[in-house]
């Protein structure tokens, strides 16, 4: 087979299709690219948030503008040896400390920043800041908007659809995340598998469902990406997996502390469940259901550290292996998820997405939203008239997503 240039956003070529070990590492030092621009501008941004967002001391004040001049014009800088997660990131960034921040992996890159983030504000101190989360406010100001009245509302006309076409819609809800809306949105002659305009370039729904038969007994993981608006729907399709039987029991897996923003802890559940469980008709019932489910042992939070560590999952330990292989399914939440299933890596967008994952213990499946460079399991037409679209914004935008199963 012939082989074909894609364009990356950045304007280089990769030749395709490659092999799983010629991808090369996302880096951020590409003037122009997408990782340089979370690098240079959102991560800036985002520092000013966090200050603006709570009336920090002059010590974290000063932490926040250190670490933003390191950023930006210094080297990567080590944890403190009185850190307690000092030696582990000293493992996992021997190779770039010392280095611009630019030049180490992009992924690294991110978590550490995050990392480092929480160490300005004294999130692991013993002052008055532990344990402090200080995204908590974007998170909480989110559940608390009428867009998610306006989402839980659109429940109640779901309420008596049939089952096979309330499953679609909230399985949609769900890989859209803070696109809520499109998801609850049944119409009739919905766009087919493929189609660029209907922003869906991968779809492997129908095998989801095939590998959840109805009274099967199963268990499923679902590892989760955002809080608010996008964990609502994850938890609403999660009671819909309990009531019709598609999963006896649910394991929902978050991260231990804050991490890129408004990722999933404990507390973030707590919040959409309660959020949930006093809003009135349908949402109020899923919620009441959900809380039930929590005391009854059919839905389990866990959290793990390596949900918060800068590495793919083909490195998960050995006890976060086991629970993967012990379920029926993991479905996997989101663009960092994706990231660390297939390798934070410029992928052939055509690279089979079994081949990558081939390694996952168990059937795995992949919902999310492209908001990164990262893609593979494309069908060729598929990507065809992506790039015709000739910028490689689809790529990033947010508007289109994917399905993706590997049994």
């Amino acid at each position: 087979m012939a082989e074909k240039t894609s364009r990356t956003p950045d304007g280089d070529g990769v030749t395709g299709p490659a092999d799983a070990h010629d991808a090369p590492v996302i880096l951020g030092n590409r003037p122009g690219s997408f990782a340089r621009g979370v690098l240079a501008k959102r991560h800036p941004a985002l520092i000013q948030q966090v200050r603006d967002a709570f009336p920090y001391g002059r010590r974290q004040h000063e932490a926040l503008d250190a670490l933003l001049e390191e950023i930006i014009h210094g080297v990567v800088e080590p944890l403190a040896p009185s850190e307690h997660d000092h030696v582990r990131w000293a493992d996992w960034g021997r190779e770039y400390v010392g280095r611009p921040w630019f030049d180490a992996p992009f992924l690294w890159a991110e978590s550490y920043f995050y990392r480092r983030l929480l160490g300005a504000v004294e999130y692991f101190g013993t002052g008055p800041w532990q344990g402090v989360d200080p995204f908590a406010p974007f998170k909480r100001a989110e559940l608390r908007g009428a867009a998610v009245d306006e989402e839980l509302r659109a429940l109640d006309a779901l309420a008596d659809a049939p089952a096979e076409e309330r499953a679609r819609a909230l399985l949609l809800a769900s890989l859209w995340g803070n696109r809520a809306d499109l998801g609850f949105r049944v119409t009739e002659g919905e766009q087919a598998t493929g189609d660029v305009t209907g922003g869906l370039v991968a779809d492997d729904s129908a095998v989801l469902w095939q590998l959840l038969p109805a009274g099967a007994g199963t268990t499923v993981a679902v590892v989760a990406d955002n809080a608010g608006r996008e964990l609502i729907p994850d938890l609403i399709l999660i009671d819909h997996l309990l009531l019709h039987r598609h999963a006896e029991r649910v394991v929902l897996h978050v991260k231990p502390h804050p991490y890129f923003v408004s990722d999933a802890m404990t507390a973030d559940v707590v919040d959409c469940l309660r959020r949930l469980a006093e809003a009135p008709g349908e949402a109020g019932r899923i919620g009441g259901r959900l809380w039930d489910a929590m005391a009854a042992g059919r839905l389990e939070v866990r959290t793990h550290p390596f949900f918060c560590a800068p590495l793919p999952y083909e490195e998960m330990p050995e006890d976060l292996r086991e629970e993967f292989a012990a379920v029926s399914l993991t479905i996997l939440k989101g663009d960092l998820n994706y990231r660390r299933l297939v390798g934070d890596c410029m992928w052939y967008p055509t690279t089979p997405f079994a081949a990558v994952t081939a390694y996952f213990p168990g059937a795995v499946a992949a919902l999310r939203t492209l908001k990164c460079d990262v893609i593979v399991g494309l069908e060729r037409k598929v990507l065809d008239a992506l790039e015709e679209e000739g910028d490689g914004a689809w790529r990033t935008s947010g508007t289109h997503a994917l399905v993706q199963v590997r049994r």
